[in-house]
């Protein structure tokens, strides 16, 4: 028996019976996933953060995540555990509020020159006019995105969230049915829609690095060797673009039905 027959034998034997041993082994031979999340949650996050402690929060994702996995459903259970894994520890760090008030609020100001401009121009602006309407030099725009970052590398599962700390559904949960109801999904489908026509509004290097991050899964350094420029240069990127997205979305959501 090959190592993967031995791991469906293992998932039919959970799954059949709700064997603690057999859910423990699983979570043994998945571990490797959740130091895989966390390391890309870490980038960018305070040093004050500890990856053990993301590690931590993530195995609570993992369990969950095999306990709730319907294998009937065509979806990888890696897949389905990775998101698991990662919204776990987004919970956790919401819960201890570990962005300082000052960087929300940064964020919030590029959020609204960046959707003053768009609407203005009606196309993205580019950092020298960003740092233009917010009064400041563009190198200290550039420093405003780097203490942003660790806001922006979670952002993408908090859109369909309502916020920093909202209880509606992530991304991560669209993955796999839980049995919504028909307004409920109609809601989830609608924002992801909106959310894929703003991110196909975003310049052409916001978008690869997006599609690099998400769904590649490259780290940062990995795309600044694709596009040629320093890993903080994609930080960078990567949280622009993030901060337009958010100001997208709360654009739409003012919008009359």
């Amino acid at each position: 028996m090959d190592a993967s027959d031995a791991i469906q034998e293992l998932w039919q034997q959970y799954k059949s019976s709700a064997s603690r041993d057999a859910r423990d082994r699983l979570i043994v031979h998945y571990s490797p996933l959740v130091k895989y999340v966390a390391g890309r949650v870490a980038v960018g996050l305070p040093q004050s953060i500890e990856q053990s402690d993301l590690v931590s929060y993530g195995i609570f994702g993992l369990i969950d995540a095999i306990e709730k996995f319907d294998m009937t459903r065509k979806v990888k259970f890696e897949t389905y555990a990775i998101a698991r894994i990662k919204g776990a520890i987004i919970d956790e760090l919401r819960s201890i509020d570990w962005v300082p008030r000052s960087v929300r609020a940064k964020a919030r100001a590029v959020e609204t020159a960046l959707g003053k401009l768009e609407a203005t121009l009606m196309r993205v602006p580019t950092d020298a006019e960003i740092a233009a309407e917010m009064g400041i030099a563009e190198k200290e725009l550039h420093e405003i995105y780097n203490q942003v970052s660790f806001v922006g590398l979670v952002a993408l599962d908090e859109m369909l969230s309502g916020g920093d700390k909202g209880e509606g559904s992530t991304l991560g949960d669209t993955i796999a049915d839980r049995g919504e109801g028909p307004v409920a999904a109609f809601e989830v489908e609608e924002m992801k829609q909106i959310l894929a026509g703003a991110i196909n509004r975003l310049g052409d290097r916001e978008k690869i690095v997006l599609t690099l991050y998400y769904y590649e899964g490259l780290t940062l350094a990995d795309i600044g060797q694709v596009l040629g420029v320093t890993e903080s240069r994609v930080c960078q990127i990567h949280t622009k673009a993030i901060l337009q997205l958010r100001s997208r979305l709360a654009e739409a959501e003012r919008e009359p039905a």
